[in-house]
């Protein structure tokens, strides 16, 4: 189980690395839209697993990936000089599509219901 300092951490650090992403990084293959999920830092904090939302095509999220992940250095020094924590983790960025799915079932579940509520009407016919 995770200490609520630890769970303060590791929300600090998702916010300041989205913060990071949105006005500090010039690649241009981070281009699109780019949400920072949730931030997962080991115990040692050695290690920080970023989850990311990224809008796009398939192709469009393998490439903002790719330059999130060469750009994991300089976020890293940027973060410390930040959030100034004891030891400053190795990123690593994972790619993280709850929130595509979530939009998916939502569509669904719209779907579903518009043919129920059709279907009804056309049984009082």
């Amino acid at each position: 189980m995770k200490s609520d300092r630890m769970i303060r951490q590791n929300n600090d650090f998702a916010r300041e690395i989205a913060e990071i992403i949105r006005s500090e990084l010039k690649d241009p293959r981070v281009g699109s839209i780019v949400s920072v999920l949730k931030a997962d830092t080991s115990v040692d904090l050695k290690y920080c697993k970023v989850y990311v939302s990224i809008l796009g095509g398939p192709e469009e999220q393998k490439e903002t990936l790719a330059g999130l992940r060469n750009a994991a250095g300089f976020i890293r020094k940027q973060l410390a000089e930040r959030a100034n924590p004891r030891r400053t983790p190795e990123l690593n960025f994972l790619f993280d599509d709850s929130v595509e799915y979530g939009f998916k079932m939502d569509k669904l579940i719209e779907d579903v219901i518009k043919r129920d509520t059709n279907g009804d009407m056309d049984d009082n016919e």
